[in-house]
């Protein structure tokens, strides 16, 4: 039982972060912060954020030597496919806004375009290969054995600004109480 965890159940929509609980088993979600792109009757999808792959994005695709972006794990569902999301709708004049300010993918030629003649910046777009998925009712249910922290309160230009590997704790101690002492939890505690 993880008495640091909320004790109420907080209802996950599109834009929320999942903050995983110091102590989740699974590998794939170990200190994770997973961005909610779609949550609804058919299931749950987004990306984990802060899982950077050891591949940048010049590695994957061709004919972009020059563009060297970081390219993070966003799941362990389909790493073959390449996502992005973005902050730059006024360039690329596509993309699903996950929430005001914040969308993901767009169009991908156009998107290579800009690439091409420069003027993509870095800090505008996240990368990722592969993608986290639920089927319907599975969120919940981790939710309700408290393996998740749901994170409303998301600053689009924060997912840009902090430091992926900083981002796990920097969000647990910014909630404050119980979540702040969480955020200094040892990787294992048995070397405590």
């Amino acid at each position: 039982m993880n008495y640091f965890s909320s004790d109420q159940y907080v209802e996950p929509s599109r834009g929320d972060l999942l903050i995983s609980e110091p102590y989740l088993p699974d590998p794939n979600f170990e200190r994770t912060v997973v961005l909610l792109c779609e949550h609804d009757e058919n299931g749950t999808f987004g990306f984990v954020l802060n899982k950077r792959s050891p591949l940048t994005f010049n590695e994957v695709i061709e004919d972009v030597d020059h563009f060297d972006a970081p390219l993070f794990v966003g799941g362990p569902v389909q790493q073959n496919s390449l996502h992005f999301i973005h902050r730059a709708y006024d360039l690329m004049g596509s993309g699903k806004e996950i929430k005001e300010g914040l969308f993901w993918g767009g169009d991908f030629d156009k998107l290579l375009t800009l690439i091409d003649t420069h003027q993509v910046q870095l800090g505008d777009f996240r990368f990722f290969a592969g993608y986290s998925g639920w089927s319907p009712g599975q969120l919940e249910e981790e939710l309700k054995v408290k393996s998740w922290i749901v994170y409303k309160n998301v600053d689009p230009d924060m997912l840009f600004t902090i430091p992926p590997d900083e981002l796990w704790q920097n969000i647990l101690r910014n909630m404050g109480g119980k979540y702040k002492v969480m955020a200094n939890y040892p990787l294992d505690p048995r070397l405590n």
